[in-house]
């Protein structure tokens, strides 16, 4: 059995015991979370939401925060003397998934 879920702003493949990483939340480590906002349920029965599934959850615990590795943003104008250079690590949230709630 699979779950799609919308979280910070993606659409996201699931299956029970699937670690994934996400956008950040705002939830300690080691607590629960749930996901409401699911787009379909696979597996067997297959229930496609319009536009989310009525009554269908996914739980899952949040293992870690962190950082993602350094992408370098840098813009250039030729013949013009500009150049700026910038540094972003987009910070993520570890979670594994532990039931789906159809």
């Amino acid at each position: 059995m699979y779950a799609i879920i919308e979280t910070g702003g993606k659409q996201v493949k699931v299956q029970e015991g699937q670690e994934i990483y996400i956008e950040k939340l705002d939830v300690e480590a080691g607590e629960a979370v749930s996901f409401d906002k699911v787009l379909m349920i696979g597996g067997d029965d297959v229930k496609v939401g319009a536009p989310y599934v009525e009554g269908a959850t996914v739980t899952a615990k949040v293992e870690k925060h962190g950082r993602d590795k350094k992408i370098i943003v840098y813009k250039m104008k030729a013949k013009k003397n500009y150049r700026r250079k910038q540094g972003h690590r987009q910070p993520y949230t570890k979670v594994v998934i532990e039931k789906i709630n159809a």
